[in-house]
């Protein structure tokens, strides 16, 4: 698990292949390896990913299939900038929300405009997804806890402050940029505990719409 609040932005500095998957190399910049052991888990660009190799000034990792295909992590390259997090502890400040690490979809930057001394994103998500995003929900792009300040469908939006494009990656984004996004963890459960006893039925997806939450009392008529 992790907070959301980047601890460091690092450099890609080799991906592999390697038997049909990639082995990447992370400079870690300011990033404290102290504490940080093989086996242990580290967030690059809100993928959890398990160190495999500590060389001293980074780590490597081994990034499946399945993450290649479901995450931006194909768009990186030697040289690009990442967001990095070590794994949370109990004495963890929890400055941002419970983040888990597992990407739920890869969205896209739509625009970038200036508002004041912050930049406004406005970002497109799988529709998938659109459910779970809320207005002033959280959100995590690119392993970044963030707060929703608008939502149109599946574009929602984000006020980004000075500090948070200084200490991430946030101030490289530029419209078409593909971006790793999870959804708050309660909003996933909470559909599930909305099914009942319906979660146990297989489904070929979500069955609560307007409907199903009108007939279960969640709605006034």
């Amino acid at each position: 698990m992790f907070t959301g609040i980047i601890e460091s932005i690092g450099n890609i500095r080799a991906l592999t292949p390697k038997g049909g998957d990639v082995r990447v190399y992370v400079e870690t910049g300011k990033l404290d390896l102290s504490d940080v052991k093989l086996g242990d888990s580290i967030a690059i660009n809100g993928v959890c990913l398990t160190a495999v190799e500590l060389p001293g000034n980074g780590f490597m990792a081994d990034v499946s299939r399945e993450t290649l295909d479901c995450t931006a992590f194909n768009d990186l390259k030697s040289g690009s900038r990442v967001n990095l997090e070590k794994a949370l502890t109990p004495t963890t400040r929890l400055g941002g929300h419970l983040v888990s690490g597992h990407v739920d979809g890869v969205g896209e930057v739509i625009s970038r405009e200036e508002n004041a001394r912050a930049i406004e994103f406005r970002i497109r998500a799988p529709k998938e997804l659109a459910k779970y995003i809320a207005h002033k929900g959280s959100i995590t792009v690119d392993g970044t806890s963030l707060t929703v300040n608008a939502v149109n469908g599946a574009e929602f939006s984000l006020t980004i402050i000075p500090h948070t494009l200084s200490e991430t990656i946030m101030d490289d984004y530029r419209p078409g940029r593909r971006v790793n996004l999870e959804v708050d963890l309660l909003a996933r459960y909470l559909e599930r505990l909305l099914l009942g006893d319906k979660a146990a039925e297989p489904t070929k997806g979500s069955t609560i719409s307007e409907s199903f939450l009108a007939a279960n009392g969640y709605l006034k008529s």
